[in-house]
């Protein structure tokens, strides 16, 4: 099923997580390139995409288990190097990201939010995940660029704004998430068993619970977390 996806569908999940990455980058770049936890980030990730991506293709990810190999090789090792740069690299790494740049980054929801339309719409993602299902993710990519605008303004930030909207897009995030998870094949299972969710054990689409969910993810932390620490 896989290898008869229309090529539009892959190139653009390609080029969706490579704009996830590389606005990344720009914020890194940006204020924190000189730190060891940067160098480190900018090492792994590429690292990380091969790895994903070999796994993908190998067919590791297609042999269900309980619980899910993309569980247990793409998303926990992802949340635990989002929980070392807390740990380890808080101070001289994660509060110094600029926030504009966080914040715009989550456009990209919207190019995802159309992947996992198309991808419903070949057999290899349940509707519940979709915008036409019970996934409002799509919302937190169509008001990054006003809440962007908005909170920005006048050389001022807007905590207040995107403290709110940055609480309201995490809450969306992981309605998605418990969704995805409650959609995959197995024990775990609860929904969408006429369709569940296959498409992320394929390649390139691995990449977007094993990078691109992992990134927005701790933009948001990393947004709150200077928010909430800043009085300013």
């Amino acid at each position: 099923m896989i290898e008869s996806l229309p090529g539009y569908i892959s190139i653009t999940f390609i080029l969706t997580t490579f704009l996830t990455v590389g606005i990344l980058f720009y914020a890194v770049k940006k204020t924190v390139f000189d730190t060891v936890p940067a160098k480190i980030l900018i090492f792994l990730m590429g690292f990380w995409l091969l790895f994903q991506a070999a796994f993908a293709l190998g067919g590791t990810y297609q042999v269900m288990t309980a619980p899910p190999r993309v569980l247990l090789f793409g998303v926990a090792p992802a949340l635990l190097l989002i929980i070392a740069f807390f740990i380890f690299g808080r101070e001289n790494f994660v509060e110094r990201l600029p926030l504009k740049v966080l914040t715009i980054l989550h456009v990209v929801r919207i190019p995802v939010e159309l992947v996992l339309f198309w991808l419903f719409q070949q057999g290899l993602e349940p509707r519940v995940m979709t915008f036409e299902g019970s996934n409002f993710d799509v919302l937190s990519g169509l008001t990054a660029p006003l809440v962007y605008f908005f909170a920005f303004r006048g050389g001022k930030t807007n905590r207040p704004l995107l403290i709110v909207w940055n609480i309201f897009a995490l809450l969306l995030l992981f309605n998605i998430l418990i969704i995805a998870i409650l959609s995959f094949p197995g024990p775990m299972q609860k929904l969408a068993f006429d369709q569940p969710n296959l498409g992320v054990t394929y390649f390139p689409f691995i990449w977007l619970p094993s990078v691109i969910v992992p990134t927005v993810l701790f933009c948001h932390l990393a947004s709150l977390w200077h928010l909430l620490k800043q009085k300013e």
